[in-house]
């Protein structure tokens, strides 16, 4: 019994330790850059890279490398560079590997990616990313893709120019962080799967991955209301991971959180339907930020005046609060389920 009560109490402490850590006041609080994001920016993006110019990103095309050059302009705009390691923006991944699964005559792409190095922990790397790709055209039509995933790939630039400011004004994060736009997701999360076996930085110190796909539409399950998210996969590695996001939500941000489609038996099976799954299945801890579906998902409809630019926002400010958490905590999170 003695025995039994003393595993109560270390366990008790421990848990307590643990939410401590995560409810207590970061060094620096995030509010003034979170305040950054905004919808203005988000919008003046958003209509470039889901502008017909891009002819809709299709894996590889002189679109989609039009809409990679404008991610770098902004990048260097605000003075981000590429990974340490790294010889420029671009990670070049060869046809072969894009068209070994399942041959669809892909040509040569590119993950696009950016970074901060972080000032106390600079070898452990929280990962964020979106997918830049999309469909192309259709028999002339341009798909524009702004929900999917223009709406996650603009909130990247935001989220890198937030953090950007706060090393500025000497709050940088801890821990560094890692900005990664890939390409042929929708061929079959290949630009992700190629990071993943290819990484910048040992996988080993990839602290989590907070995946952004479609953020910037409401699906029908909440017509009276854009004020919500859906969180998925937070919980499936590490309990801390959805602690985070939950709380930071709660103090910062106050979207209603959905959990519908994180269920195991979702039969729409999200959790593996993109970029966050390629880490996940190398034990990364990971959360995949998502509006669900709607009437213009993989339709030529899904432009960008139909964005619902205050919950991009928010949704974005979410993602930006999730990892600064991450970055800057004292103890990168730990993985304590299979």
């Amino acid at each position: 019994m003695k025995k039994t009560l003393l595993l109560l109490v270390f366990s008790c402490l421990a848990s307590c330790q643990g939410t401590k850590e995560i409810s207590s006041k970061n060094i620096y609080k995030p509010t003034k850059y979170t305040n950054s994001i905004t919808p203005d920016e988000l919008k003046t993006h958003l209509y470039i890279i889901a502008n017909d110019s891009m002819e809709g990103r299709e894996t590889g095309s002189i679109g989609q490398k039009r809409a990679g050059k404008y991610l770098i302009s902004q990048y260097q705009k605000d003075k981000i560079t590429f990974p340490k390691g790294a010889k420029n923006y671009y990670q070049h991944i060869p046809a072969a590997f894009l068209n070994a699964k399942k041959n669809e005559n892909l040509p040569d792409s590119e993950n696009i990616w950016a970074y901060i190095e972080g000032t106390e922990k600079p070898d452990e790397v929280v990962v964020i990313s979106a997918h830049y790709d999309h469909v192309g055209t259709k028999n002339g039509a341009v798909f524009n893709g702004a929900d999917d995933d223009g709406s996650g790939t603009v909130a990247l630039l935001e989220i890198a120019q937030a953090f950007q400011l706060a090393k500025k004004n000497g709050h940088g994060p801890k821990r560094s962080v890692l900005f990664l736009h890939v390409t042929g997701e929708e061929h079959g999360l290949h630009g992700s799967r190629y990071y993943s076996e290819n990484p910048v930085f040992p996988l080993k110190n990839t602290v989590a991955n907070v995946n952004i796909d479609m953020i910037g539409r409401r699906d029908d399950a909440h017509a009276n209301s854009n004020n919500y998210v859906y969180l998925i996969g937070a919980d499936r590695l590490s309990s801390e991971l959805d602690e985070i996001c939950k709380t930071v939500n709660e103090k910062y941000i106050h979207l209603d959180l959905d959990y519908k489609y994180n269920a195991l038996n979702d039969p729409n099976n999200f959790y593996r339907r993109s970029d966050h799954y390629n880490f996940a299945k190398n034990g990364i801890p990971a959360v995949f930020i998502f509006n669900g579906t709607h009437a213009d998902y993989h339709r030529k409809t899904d432009t960008p005046d139909k964005i619902e630019y205050d919950a991009l926002t928010k949704r974005a400010q979410l993602a930006f609060t999730i990892i600064w958490e991450l970055a800057n905590r004292e103890n990168r999170i730990v993985v304590d389920k299979k």
